[in-house]
């Protein structure tokens, strides 16, 4: 009976090939978010690093319009000065024409008093020698202003390759941007809930962190510390350097400026402002790079965290120190 019951049994179950399970319709959905997921964080990665792409051409076009607009007031005096001299040979040649091309020695001959022809005589040479003077001078400042020019056209023209360069990196930021707010559509609201909440260290306990002290390096690091803090729950804007908004970087160059310390403006630059550190011996202030092409950056503040500006839609927050690969540790 009982061989017959299972037998029974085994014809009403379906067939179910021998070593697999049954499908799982929530572990599907599950790998589905993850992949979404990870194609989103894929997309926040790379506008990150063409943000600071941006940042860069930003302050390269900043210097290079402040060096143009100098060679341009340089050009404009050696201008002025060309000026001077042309108006000065234009005077002296008019009044010898006017005075007549008499020969100096018919001049002498009818002179009632030829003492004092060769005195003005004498002085006359005197003036003709300073005219010559004048004139190698002329020659000089137009030189001169020739290659200013030239320098002003040559900045000018790399000044609108830059603005062309921070067109196009803007243009991939928003690119990117864009195609990661389609793909955050596309996960279910307690999926975005989800990676609301979650930290990019996956929401692991920051006290298992170790290594780091408590101290900040100097009065001034402490003074930074003190600014990032206040600057959590901010939200994220690229290019933002603060008060209201940040990017990473922007971040804490705006926190170490409250601090009366000026550092560079991207995340590249940022990892050589100071001393690198061992991540084991982060004190806070220090300055923490993320991945290898230093394209995210946050400030170390004690606890084992960093306070740092994640990504568009994301506030100014706290997470562990070790959320990515750390590429160096900086203490301005």
């Amino acid at each position: 009976m009982l061989t017959a019951a299972a037998g029974a049994a085994a014809a009403l179950s379906p067939a179910v090939p021998a070593g697999a399970r049954p499908a799982d319709p929530g572990a599907a959905g599950d790998r589905a978010a993850g992949s979404v997921g990870t194609r989103i964080d894929k997309l926040y990665e790379q506008a990150e690093a063409a943000t600071e792409r941006y940042n860069a051409a930003k302050e390269r076009a900043a210097r290079l319009q402040r060096q143009v607009e100098y060679a341009q007031e340089n050009a404009a005096r050696k201008q002025e000065r060309v000026n001077r001299l042309r108006n000065a040979l234009a005077s002296v040649a008019g009044a010898q024409y006017r005075s007549g091309g008499i020969d100096p020695s018919i001049a002498l001959m009818l002179t009632e008093d030829p003492d004092g022809y060769l005195d003005k005589a004498s002085t006359l040479d005197r003036i003709g020698s300073r005219q010559e003077e004048k004139l190698r001078q002329l020659r000089g400042a137009e030189r001169a202003l020739r290659q200013q020019r030239a320098e002003a056209g040559a900045k000018l023209r790399l000044l609108e390759h830059e603005r062309a360069e921070r067109k196009r990196q803007k243009q991939a930021v928003l690119k990117k941007l864009d195609a990661a707010r389609e793909l955050t559509g596309e996960l279910s609201p307690a999926e975005r809930a989800r990676r609301e909440r979650a930290s990019r260290a996956g929401g692991r306990s920051v006290a298992a962190l170790p290594g780091g002290t408590e101290e900040a390096s100097s009065q001034r690091a402490a003074a930074a510390v003190a600014a990032a803090r206040s600057a959590v729950g901010r939200p994220y804007v690229w290019g933002a350097t603060g008060p209201g908004s940040f990017d990473c970087s922007g971040l804490t160059q705006w926190a170490y400026g409250r601090a009366g310390v000026a550092i560079p403006r991207t995340s590249q630059e940022q990892r050589s402002a100071g001393r690198q550190v061992p991540m084991s011996q982060a004190r806070p202030g220090d300055l923490v790079v993320y991945r290898d092409d230093a394209s995210h950056v946050g400030m170390y503040v004690g606890g084992g965290q960093v306070v740092h500006a994640p990504h568009p839609g994301a506030p100014v927050r706290y997470d562990r120190a070790d959320m990515m690969p750390v590429s160096s540790v900086t203490r301005p």
